[in-house]
């Protein structure tokens, strides 16, 4: 009887064994599976980059440079100086970006800055290689509003494949961190007007500094379009034990108001962090991306909102009015 017993134990013993060495398994499986498809996603991304910033080089070289129309951010600070010393629009690009991305590197760590360097680098390149080219057109107007649209569809490809095209993207997170009531339109209205005002005395051309702004104006407006799409959000509620990492990445990645709810378990009677947060359609993706890299077991609850009112969404007094 007793024999009976140890060996019932060992083979309960072994199918606990075999039980925790499947879970180990299965558990690596799964591991190995997200790694696969992050690389595969990475891949995509940067392809995506690659081709948006030869694009928006042709936007830059083609349509701005060459009429001497400055679009404002690093690049226009760039094509003014090409002007002043020589030297190449793309490769002041490159100069100006490397102490900016030096700062970011500090501020925001190496894996929001990777991509970011990757597409300066294209886009420095890629404006060099089509100087030689040429104005696509001689007509200011033309030129202004198809450049300006060229950038802005491709600045929204380069975000939404977790990059930026540097420059002033930096500057204005930087900014937002030290002067966090100021507006991020506001502060990139106020940095391209510094540079379209310069253009008009470097170039000594009002007319040409006139369009630059149309430029400026035109881009902001597109990329809101690609970026955004019509005026749909989504409310994502997440619950991690990670929520601080998380809450972290989407102020400092994504720019994004995010509020924490405290939470209690009815069964468990735990307390816990909810984060909630609003985001443009076209973000939500990028948004949940970062939530499953910080805790793949989060629980997330995306909604959508038909209207939201307050900063980076409508104005509730102008709906009104």
């Amino acid at each position: 009887m007793a024999c009976g017993f140890y060996f019932r134990g060992m083979l309960i013993g072994k199918n606990k064994e075999r039980s925790r060495h499947m879970g180990e398994n299965i558990e690596r499986q799964q591991i190995e599976f997200e790694n696969r498809k992050n690389i595969r996603q990475r891949v995509k991304d940067y392809i995506f980059i690659t081709i948006a910033s030869f694009f928006h080089a042709m936007g830059v070289s083609m349509f701005s440079d060459a009429n001497n129309l400055v679009p404002g951010g690093v690049s226009g600070i760039a094509i003014l100086l090409n002007n002043l010393f020589g030297l190449g629009t793309g490769t002041w690009f490159f100069i100006l970006n490397v102490p900016i991305m030096l700062l970011g590197l500090w501020k925001f760590g190496l894996k929001f800055i990777l991509s970011t360097m990757y597409c300066i680098l294209m886009t420095s390149l890629f404006t060099n290689m089509l100087a030689p080219f040429g104005a696509a057109t001689n007509d200011l107007l033309l030129a202004s509003l198809g450049g300006s649209v060229l950038m802005a569809v491709t600045m929204g490809v380069i975000f939404q494949a977790g990059a930026t095209t540097g420059g002033s993207d930096i500057i204005i997170k930087l900014l937002r961190l030290r002067f966090p009531y100021i507006k991020t339109g506001m502060l990139f209205f106020l940095m391209d007007l510094v540079i379209v005002g310069a253009a008009a005395v470097v170039f000594r051309d009002v007319d040409a500094a006139l369009y630059s702004l149309i430029c400026v104006v035109v881009t902001s407006l597109v990329l809101d379009v690609v970026l955004y799409g019509r005026d749909e959000a989504k409310v994502i509620y997440i619950i991690s034990d990670n929520a601080d990492s998380i809450a972290k990445r989407l102020l400092e990645e994504l720019d994004l108001g995010v509020t924490f709810i405290q939470g209690e378990g009815a069964y468990s009677g735990n307390k816990k962090k909810v984060i909630m947060v609003a985001v443009k359609k076209m973000i939500a993706p990028r948004t949940e991306t970062i939530v499953r890299e910080e805790d793949p077991d989060a629980f997330m609850i995306v909604t959508s909102a038909t209207e939201i009112f307050g900063e980076g969404y409508k104005s509730y007094f102008s709906e009104k009015l």
